[in-house]
Order: C-alpha cells, then sequence, then structure tokens
C-alpha cells in the first residue's frame, strides 16, 4: 500500500471514531493499524494542525473532538409568508453543495420537512435553524417555540400522554392536519439520518442508525419542540433508499409499508403483557399493507399481548401482512404459540 493511502486510512479512522473515543483516540488508532502511539500522536496532531479536529486539556488529559469547518445559524418569526425551500435555498444550500449528491439531498429534505412542520403545527411564533459540518458529520437543528410537537399530537388524537404519541409518530402516516399533510416527513426523516431527536416537554424521541436503535427518555426542555439530526457525509444512504424501503411488493408508489418499534410501548421496564397494551400498538394499522413488529428491546410478551395481535387482529384484518423481526426466544415462542392456535 503506497505511503499516501496508509496516511488516508488512519485520518478517515480517526476521524470517524473520535466521537466514541475523545479520551483514548491515540491508543485506539495505535491498536488498529499496529503502530505506535507516538506514531499514532502525530496524525492526530496533523489533524489538529488542519483543522479537522480540536484538542481540550493537558497531555495526560487531553481529549479529542470533530472541529467545526462551518456553522450557520438563522432565527426567523413563523409568519404566513414564511417559506421552507426559499429558507433553505438562501441559507444552508451553499454549505451542503460540495457534498456527495445522496448526502445533500437527504439534508434537503430532512431540513424542509422539520423546518416545514414549525410553520404549519407549531403555533409558535419564531423558528431557530443551525447547521454545523465537520469533516465527516452534517448536524441539523430546528428549534420553536411552540406548543410541542407531542402535546400536539396527544391533544388531537385524544391520547393518554406523549409516549403515546412518540409510538404514533414512529408509526408513520401521522398528521394533525390530513387536508395538508400525509404524515410521512417525520417517519422518512428518523429514517434517513444516522441520528435523529425530538426534545419536547419532559421527553426526547431518539433512532440511531446502522443499528437501528429506539429509546424515549426524560428531558427538560424550555422550547416548544428541539429538532436534531445528524448524517455522516461518507453515508451511502439515499432518500430514493429509504423510501423504496416502504413500499410493498406490486405497489409502484405509495407508503405502504411501515415497521414499529414495539419498544416504545414500554414504559420503563414493564413487560407487554395485556390487551390494552396490545390494541395500543394496533392504533392506525389499518392505514398499511404490511407491518413488521420489530421486538428488539423487548424481553417477553404474555399470551393475550400476543393473541391480540397475531390472532384477532390478523383474523379480522386478513388483507393486512403482519410480520415481526428481532424477536429473542421467549417472544418468538408465544408468537408461534398464539399463531399455531389461530390455525
Amino acid at each position: 500500500m503506497k505511503k499516501q493511502q496508509r496516511i488516508q486510512q488512519i485520518h478517515s479512522f480517526v476521524l470517524r471514531d473520535v466521537q466514541t473515543h475523545s479520551k483514548d483516540i491515540t491508543k485506539v488508532t495505535a491498536a488498529e493499524f499496529g503502530i505506535s502511539r507516538q506514531a499514532a500522536s502525530r496524525h492526530v496532531r496533523d489533524l489538529v494542525k488542519k483543522g479537522l479536529l480540536s484538542a481540550r486539556g493537558k497531555t495526560r488529559s487531553r481529549s479529542y473532538e470533530l472541529a467545526t469547518i462551518s456553522e450557520k445559524a438563522v432565527q426567523l418569526a413563523i409568519t404566513p409568508e414564511l417559506e421552507d425551500d426559499r429558507v433553505w435555498r438562501e441559507n444552508f444550500s451553499p454549505l451542503v453543495a460540495a457534498l456527495p449528491p445522496n448526502i445533500s439531498g437527504i439534508c434537503h429534505y430532512g431540513f424542509t420537512e422539520m423546518f416545514n412542520n414549525v410553520i404549519d403545527h407549531s403555533e409558535g411564533t419564531k423558528v431557530r435553524t443551525r447547521m454545523v459540518m465537520t469533516a465527516v458529520t452534517v448536524e441539523i437543528w430546528v428549534i420553536d417555540n411552540g406548543i410541542g410537537i407531542f402535546e400536539k399530537i396527544k391533544r388531537k388524537l385524544g391520547l393518554e400522554d406523549h409516549r403515546h404519541a412518540i409510538l404514533e409518530l414512529a408509526k408513520g402516516k401521522l398528521t394533525t392536519d390530513p387536508e395538508r399533510h400525509t404524515g410521512e416527513g417525520v417517519f422518512f426523516t428518523s429514517r434517513m439520518f444516522d441520528e435523529f431527536n425530538i426534545l419536547s416537554g419532559d421527553l426526547a424521541f431518539l433512532h440511531w442508525q446502522p443499528d437501528n436503535d429506539w429509546l424515549i427518555e426524560d428531558t427538560e426542555s424550555e422550547v416548544g419542540t428541539v429538532v436534531k439530526m445528524l448524517i455522516s457525509t461518507n453515508s451511502s444512504r439515499s432518500t430514493k433508499e429509504v423510501f423504496d424501503k416502504y413500499v410493498t411488493a406490486g405497489d409502484e408508489f405509495g407508503f405502504t409499508k411501515t415497521i414499529v418499534p414495539v419498544s416504545l410501548l414500554r414504559y420503563g421496564t414493564e413487560n407487554l403483557v395485556s390487551r390494552s397494551q396490545a390494541k395500543r400498538l394496533l392504533g392506525r394499522f389499518e392505514r398499511f399493507k404490511e407491518i413488521w413488529l420489530d421486538f428488539q428491546g423487548v424481553p417477553l410478551i404474555g399470551q393475550a399481548f400476543a393473541d391480540e395481535i397475531f390472532r384477532v387482529f390478523q383474523s379480522t384484518h386478513p388483507e393486512i401482512k403482519l410480520r415481526w423481526v428481532d424477536a429473542n426466544e421467549e417472544v418468538e415462542k408465544m408468537i408461534r404459540r398464539v399463531t399455531r392456535e389461530s390455525q
């Protein structure tokens, strides 16, 4: 391997892994490439000199992080004349113009969808937007001072609490204004970015790629809604790839397939055992032709829960394909039990 290629590999590794190894990136790099700590340290210092990394602290407690290479922030009043595409074109499009088309396309889609949600749904008076670029990431923020997205959904759908609103968001095809919106924006945006976070009120809704991890966390937000989106500039993901993933076989167009993270139904460590929990999960399923239930992070389910979904619902909606994925042995056993009993 040529020397320059070797250097490029090492530098790419450092930039990719420094976020998870801010304090021991030199040690990790040395182990990865079979080089000395001194050699790895020289590569890290070189990236600092180039302005791609920033260092903090003294030698023994020194840590590194990705340096900001470009940044822009805009605050605007929310008025009927405000247009998402114009804000993007005039402020942020030039920042991503040199990035691969799939990345700039994802940034364009995510920004305009989240910004338009603020205009049409937030009931706020101002919106703040920010884009931060490093050597390997693009981070986008959209912040409003409105009613809060989870509260808006809770009120419009008559839900019990904000956690139920988050579950409905994850399913897709959810909108509080069906005459003007299809309810696809948050669903697709959350699956395009490497990290997608919504903070509102006392909850945060988080999604990470590529492991498809979902989480609801307790938090405190002083404003209506905060949306944060982050994507690696090396990602091969594209808007088309994500759209195509949620179209059922035989459908040329249309959002007809969804993947629902069942773990979002849980409160803390509670188990999913009741029919009422199952009915909550099943809400609006009839809007899809194919539904995959993702049981990642669900240790077990009860017989009544499984029966309500895989026997009762399926028997009354035979036209809907109901599937599951990432079920452990206990969950799989219960699903198989109720499906065998229904045959």
